[in-house]
C-alpha cells in the first residue's frame, strides 16, 4: 500500500491507496475528510509502525486504528487482529464499525468476546476461525485459559482506552494475554490520558512507537457550554427537575452508584420524564436494549454510572448532567465527552453542594491549574456568563469557562 504525506491525507481517504473494498465501505459510511487523529495516525499505521496515541473522546480514534487494521486484513490472507477495550459497550461499538469497514461481502470472520454473553455463542464464533477479534480483557483471558482461543498468528494488537482498562484493574489480565501473542507484531495503544503507568506499558510492549496526539488529553470538547449550579443537598433533586424542564434534547445524568441509577430513573419517570438506567450489574441483553432504546430516542434521559462514561457514542446527546461528581477527577472529562461529539454542540452541568466543594476544586484544578480553591463555607456566588469559546488556560490549552449560578 502506498504511504502518503500528511498534507495529502487531510484531503480525502481515497488518496490513501486503500483496498477498493475498504474505499467503498468508507464511502458508504460517509467518511471523507479524516479527523486530526486519523490524519496523524493512519499513514504511520499503514506503514506498520507501532502507535502511542492520545486524544479526547469523540475524535475518531476507532477509524484511526480501524482503517489500517482492516486494510491489512483485506490485503493479506494470513494473520489476525485483536482489539481490547475496557467495556462491553465500547467493544460492541468497535466491532460494529470494523465490520462496516470490512463490508457485507467480506469473507473475513469476526468474534466479539465480552462478559455477559453466553460462552457457547462465542465458542461458535471462534470455531469459524475469525481473523478479527474484539473483546474485554476478562473474557479474552477466560477463552485463552480454557484453550478456546489461539493468538499465535495475531500480528496486530490494539489497546483502546488503555488508561480506563488499567483503572478497572485489568493490568495483570492484559499482561497474561500478551504472553500468548507473537513478539513480532504491530501494536497500537490509545489512551485519553498518558500517566506514568501508560508510559511504562508503552515502553515495555511497543517498538519505537510514533506518538500522535490531538489537543490536551485533559481538555474537554471545544463546543461544550459549561454550567455549575450551587445547590443544597436537600434541594439537589428539585434543582435537577428544574434543569430537565428547561433543557431540550437527550440527556445523560451521571450518579455515583448502581442503586442510584435505578432509583433516579424511577423517580424521574414518576415526575413525567422518559428515563431509563444503565449500570454494571445489568445483564448484557438488558444493557443493549437500554442503549438501543436511548439511541433510537424512545426515551430522553439515560441515568448512568461511569460504566457509560467511556466509549458510548450516541451523537444526539445534547446534555450531560453530573448529579454526583465522579470519584476520579479525570473521569469528569470522559463524562462530558458524551456530548458535543463529532463537531456538534452540547452542554454540561454540575450540581455542586457544600459537601463536595473539595471534589470540585480538584476537578477545576485539573482543567485549570491556576484556579483558586473555593471555600466550603461559601454559599452564594455571582452569576457569570461566557460564550462557548471563551477559555481558561489548561496546560496551554483553552477550557470553556463555567457559568456559576445560584440554585433557585
Amino acid at each position: 500500500m502506498r504511504l502518503i504525506l500528511k498534507r495529502e491525507i487531510m484531503k480525502h481517504f481515497n488518496l490513501l491507496g486503500l483496498p477498493e473494498a475498504l474505499n467503498q465501505a468508507l464511502l458508504h459510511m460517509q467518511f471523507s475528510k479524516p479527523t486530526p487523529i486519523q490524519a496523524q495516525t493512519i499513514p504511520h499505521a499503514l506503514g506498520g509502525r507501532d502507535i502511542l496515541g492520545s486524544a479526547q473522546t469523540g475524535t475518531g480514534k476507532t477509524a484511526a486504528f480501524g482503517i489500517p487494521l482492516v486494510a491489512r486484513l483485506l490485503s493479506n490472507s494470513r494473520g489476525s487482529a485483536l482489539v481490547m477495550t475496557p467495556t462491553r459497550e465500547l467493544a460492541t461499538q468497535v466491532i460494529s464499525q470494523l465490520q462496516a469497514m470490512l463490508g457485507k461481502r467480506s469473507q473475513i470472520k469476526t468474534a466479539l468476546l465480552i462478559g455477559g454473553e453466553s460462552m457457547p455463542n462465542q465458542l461458535k464464533q471462534l470455531r469459524n476461525r475469525p481473523r478479527l477479534l474484539v473483546g474485554t480483557p476478562g473474557r479474552i483471558n477466560d477463552h485463552l485459559q480454557q484453550g478456546n482461543l489461539m493468538l499465535h498468528d495475531t500480528d496486530i494488537l490494539v489497546l483502546d482506552e488503555t488508561d480506563r482498562m488499567l483503572d478497572m484493574g485489568f493490568t495483570s489480565q492484559i499482561e497474561k494475554i500478551l504472553k500468548f501473542m507473537p513478539k513480532k507484531r504491530q501494536t497500537m495503544l490509545f489512551s485519553a490520558t498518558l500517566p506514568n503507568n501508560i508510559v511504562k506499558i508503552s515502553e515495555k510492549y511497543l517498538n519505537n512507537p510514533v506518538h500522535v496526539a490531538v489537543d490536551s488529553a485533559l481538555s474537554p470538547a471545544k463546543k461544550i457550554q459549561h454550567d455549575v449550579l450551587r445547590v443544597s443537598e436537600g434541594g439537589k433533586y428539585r434543582s435537577l427537575l428544574s434543569e430537565l424542564d428547561v433543557r431540550k434534547g437527550s440527556v445523560i445524568v451521571f450518579v455515583k452508584t448502581k442503586y442510584a441509577t435505578e432509583k433516579m430513573a424511577k423517580e424521574l419517570s414518576k415526575a413525567g420524564h422518559d428515563a431509563d438506567a444503565i449500570h454494571g450489574d445489568l445483564r448484557q441483553n438488558k444493557r443493549e436494549s437500554v442503549l438501543s432504546n436511548f439511541r433510537n430516542q424512545k426515551y430522553r434521559i439515560l441515568v448512568a454510572t461511569d460504566v457509560a462514561a467511556r466509549g458510548l457514542d450516541i451523537p444526539h446527546i445534547e446534555h450531560v448532567i453530573n448529579y454526583d461528581l465522579p470519584h476520579c477527577a479525570e473521569d469528569y472529562i470522559h463524562r462530558i465527552g458524551r456530548t458535543a461529539r463529532a463537531g456538534a454542540e452540547g452542554s454540561a452541568m454540575c450540581l455542586i453542594t457544600p459537601e463536595n466543594i473539595e471534589k470540585w476544586n480538584i476537578i477545576n484544578r485539573l482543567m485549570n491549574p491556576n484556579a483558586p480553591n473555593e471555600k466550603t463555607n461559601e454559599h452564594r456566588y455571582k452569576r457569570k456568563r461566557s460564550g462557548k469559546s471563551s477559555g481558561l488556560k489548561s496546560n496551554g490549552k483553552k477550557f470553556n469557562r463555567c457559568i456559576n449560578r445560584e440554585a433557585a
